[in-house]
């Protein structure tokens, strides 16, 4: 009998979903009000071909396995935005989906103000989406995307949505194509497994340019300093350096190291073909390893039905740790098991169909041929769960309002 495990939701995020229906259904009677409000969301369940670790998206705290679940993919959005001129402007967006701390509280996604300087430039201030992929902006947004979700192998690098800072964009024409140019500075925090992670002093560029029609190529590069809150980590990096192996102890360290995350995307969308590329490399001066991801998305629409393949990889390329400690012992087995524990190499085959029910409603289904070195992003693998090929089935509904 199929078991499916519903989404925890607080009387808090039931509460602010029916505001939000409330609210939408406000709006739509003062659309000549400069104040404008909308919303989205998703209702899905996921399940998988094996128990013994849970599927989840990287950083949740819990997730599928062979009982069926509603709290991966399940979130609620509402977004406000005020136009007080055509200069100046404002936008709120409040999100409810489980979060890294393993509950369903509202959340502050975006609080920005906008000047708009000039029809082609443009500066925020405020808490906006991180710009680290080509839909960093909407990759909550189901309906917006043609997959059930954003290829973890690759999102799942960067387990942070949004940077409180201020950005800069400008936008010309070149040749006729549109070319976009930006920079943001600014820092962050995030949860991942309840442990806080932190990216401070951040700075990056962005560039986009339409290279023909419906064909866009995207760079980006990021740098920080990143720090894990880990109170047992700290402890065992403090440990190392009172060992004659306290360069280990500095490999490990957590607190204020330099990292980077660098993505070159394409997409491509044009008639009943869409298609999309990102190629990413994440790079740390610490416990967390550096990465290399990819994924190609291939799909064909057929009326109001758009079946699609996503292939996907990611790899560790370094587990920055050089592990001097003599084996064996309990010492050199804590060190490498440290430095294992961020590898989450997997690589997938995904195949799904996504069908335009109505105006502003999708329902998408999806399979996931998931081959793992170690657990790969498997959350809580149990004792024997490693190097598996796992399968992942999900149904979602999304919409827009």
């Amino acid at each position: 009998m199929m078991v499916v495990k519903m989404a925890r939701l607080t009387p808090m995020a039931l509460g602010a979903a029916l505001a939000v229906v409330a609210l939408g259904a406000q709006a739509q009677a003062q659309q000549d009000s400069m104040f404008s409000l909308s919303g989205f969301g998703t209702v899905g369940v996921v399940g998988t071909s094996k128990d013994g670790a849970q599927y989840v998206i990287p950083g949740q705290t819990h997730g599928a396995d062979k009982s069926f679940s509603a709290d991966v993919d399940t979130k609620l959005g509402v977004q406000g935005a005020a136009k007080f001129n055509s200069q100046f402007s404002a936008t709120v967006q409040v999100l409810t989906k489980q979060s890294g701390k393993g509950n369903w509280t509202p959340q502050v996604e975006w609080a920005f103000g906008k000047y708009q300087a000039t029809p082609g430039l443009a500066f925020r201030l405020g808490r906006m989406g991180a710009p680290f992929f080509a839909v960093s902006d909407f990759r909550d947004v189901g309906y917006a995307n043609t997959w059930l979700r954003p290829p973890i192998d690759v999102y799942g690098q960067v387990p942070i949505s949004h940077f409180d800072g201020a950005d800069v964009n400008w936008t010309t024409q070149v040749a006729g194509h549109s070319v976009t140019v930006g920079g943001f500075a600014g820092q962050s925090s995030s949860y991942v497994r309840r442990v806080k992670l932190d990216l401070k002093d951040m700075v990056g560029l962005n560039a986009s340019a339409e290279l023909t029609d419906g064909l866009t190529l995207r760079l980006g590069h990021v740098i920080g300093k990143v720090t894990v809150h880990n109170a047992s980590l700290n402890a065992f990096v403090a440990q190392l350096r009172a060992t004659p192996y306290a360069s280990i102890g500095d490999q490990l360290d957590p607190n204020g190291k330099d990292a980077s995350f660098t993505s070159v995307g394409l997409t491509y969308d044009v008639g009943n073909w869409v298609a999309a590329a990102e190629y990413t490399k994440r790079n740390n001066n610490t416990f967390i390893p550096d990465t290399t991801a990819w994924y190609t998305t291939l799909g064909y629409r057929i009326g109001k039905f758009t079946p699609y393949a996503t292939l996907s990889q990611q790899k560790t390329d370094s587990l920055n740790v050089n592990n001097t400690v003599p084996a064996p012992s309990v010492l050199h087995s804590t060190v490498d098991a440290v430095a294992a524990s961020q590898s989450t190499p997997q690589k997938t085959i995904a195949l799904g169909m996504r069908w335009d029910a109505m105006r502003n409603i999708a329902v998408k289904a999806q399979y996931d041929s998931i081959k793992t070195t170690g657990a790969g992003q498997f959350y809580n693998p149990q004792p024997g769960f490693a190097n598996q090929r796992v399968g992942v089935y999900s149904l979602a509904v999304d919409f827009v309002f």
